[in-house]
Order: C-alpha cells, then structure tokens, then sequence
C-alpha cells in the first residue's frame, strides 16, 4: 500500500489549503502559502511521506520527501 503524500494547493475560497491526498475535505486552511507549507512539512514529517506545493496555477512547483528513501537526492536545496 502506497503512503498518501500531502499537498499544499490554492483554495477556491481564497488563501491555500492542506490536503492528505485521498481525502476530500483540507485539513488546514491558511491565508498564505508559507503558512500552508510549514502546516504540510509537520503533517508529511509525522506521517513519512512526500510534501508536493502547488503553484496558483495548481501546477505542482516543488516537492519534498520526508520518508526513508532508498536513494535520497543529491542535492541540497532544503
């Protein structure tokens, strides 16, 4: 069974939300971006998995991940 990764994307009422994937409903609503990134980081640290950010566009931006990777990434940008 594959972990679900959390997503921070733009919510249709305005702000960004955080998003277990699989679940309908944000777990956290924020009024920046920033805000939704450090609430996600929390949530895909606790549960192992792979952080994805979303651009206005929805587009995914960047990702991060937080589990034990059999071959983790060179580089050193976080």
């Amino acid at each position: 069974m594959s972990k679900s990764r959390v997503h921070v994307t733009p919510h249709k009422g305005g702000g960004w939300q955080v998003k277990v994937g699989g679940n309908q409903k944000a777990s956290n609503i924020t009024s920046t971006q920033k805000d939704a990134i450090g609430i996600g980081k929390d949530k895909a640290i606790d549960m192992k998995t792979e952080l994805v950010i979303h651009g206005r566009d929805g587009k995914i931006r960047d990702a991060e991940s937080y589990g034990k990777d059999p071959c983790p990434p060179k580089d050193t940008k976080h």
